[in-house]
């Protein structure tokens, strides 16, 4: 019988309709035999792609992987992430509906494969890929991800950025004054935002999961600190009105952002004090420090117990 840590497989079996609305990170021994990145691959290629027309010629394109923003305009495409590259007909088609214009840019927000599996077509397809020095890294060499059970071997050199940057880089596109910014180590070790000034319009990537528990992939750098830290960047850079496009869930906004940051700061001091008292995690585990969240965060894949894990390792 498999921990209370994990979800079980009919669980998850059962909510493969998330394909529809973004995919999921699942965390170590979810299956048995395989791991939950093969199925999630394998899922995309039949995944429906939904487009939401935003405003300043973007939209977001929901359903292979995490969420995919796109600029359309005279000078052609941008886009932020990928998806997954089984997803390539159906995304072909979404991205056909918004307008004919040509690929031209793709950004990545970070290395994890929900993001970037499509980067090898989209490239194929006319696009310059732009992204953090770490996911270039990241995506150069095998990386075993220990929650997910699963090694990724290098990504083909087709699929790797072209153009990487340390802190901060700029790109002008179709009327925008495109800004990333580089958070430091907070979901993984390579996490990005992009602004859209002009639109208003934030993409955070995967430091924020809009009305769930995120994962926190401590194999390459993440840390809830992080996660915290660059939470509170957002909540800075964003004002009342700015649309925040999560990296996975609903369009966001800064209320929806503050309730989110305060729920990791009230968990993570929780753990924390107890870790420090010397609790060891089955006890901090069967404390619930999570129990007043979950009935808003903790009821889809990452459930309560597994993120009092993941925030328990850095505490």
């Amino acid at each position: 019988m498999m921990s209370n840590l994990y979800i079980d497989r009919r669980k998850f079996i059962g909510s493969t309709g998330i394909l529809t609305a973004g995919l999921w990170l699942f965390p170590k021994l979810v299956f048995e035999q395989e791991s939950p990145v093969a199925i999630i691959r394998r899922a995309a290629a039949t995944a429906k792609i939904t487009v939401t027309r935003l405003r300043g010629n973007l939209s977001m394109l929901e359903g292979s992987g995490g969420n995919v923003l796109v600029l359309n305009g005279p000078e052609g495409k941008l886009m932020v992430d990928g998806g997954i590259d089984l997803s390539r007909t159906n995304m072909t088609a979404a991205l056909e509906s918004i307008s004919p214009a040509p690929l031209k840019h793709l950004i990545n927000t970070h290395w994890h494969f929900d993001h970037v599996d499509g980067n090898l077509w989209l490239h194929e397809s006319g696009a310059s890929i732009t992204a953090h020095e770490n996911t270039l890294r990241n995506m150069s060499r095998t990386v075993t991800v220990e929650d997910w059970n699963f090694t990724f071997p290098p990504y083909p050199a087709g699929s790797l950025p072209e153009k990487t940057f340390r802190k901060k880089e700029f790109l002008a596109f179709n009327g925008e004054d495109i800004a990333m910014r580089y958070y430091g180590p907070a979901h993984t070790d390579s996490d990005i935002s992009v602004y859209f000034p002009k639109a208003d319009i934030l993409h955070v990537g995967d430091t924020w999961w809009n009305g769930h528990y995120p994962f926190i992939d401590y194999s390459t750098g993440g840390h809830i600190k992080g996660m915290i830290e660059a939470t509170n960047y957002n909540l800075r850079k964003a004002g009342d009105d700015t649309i925040i496009i999560p990296g996975h869930g609903e369009i966001g906004n800064k209320k929806q952002l503050t309730v989110y940051r305060d729920m990791l700061v009230d968990i993570y001091q929780n753990v924390k004090t107890m870790k420090d008292s010397g609790k060891s995690l089955n006890q901090i585990i069967a404390a619930k420090p999570t129990s007043k969240y979950d009935a808003v965060f903790g009821t889809f894949i990452i459930n309560p117990d597994f993120f009092t894990k993941l925030v328990y390792k850095g505490a």
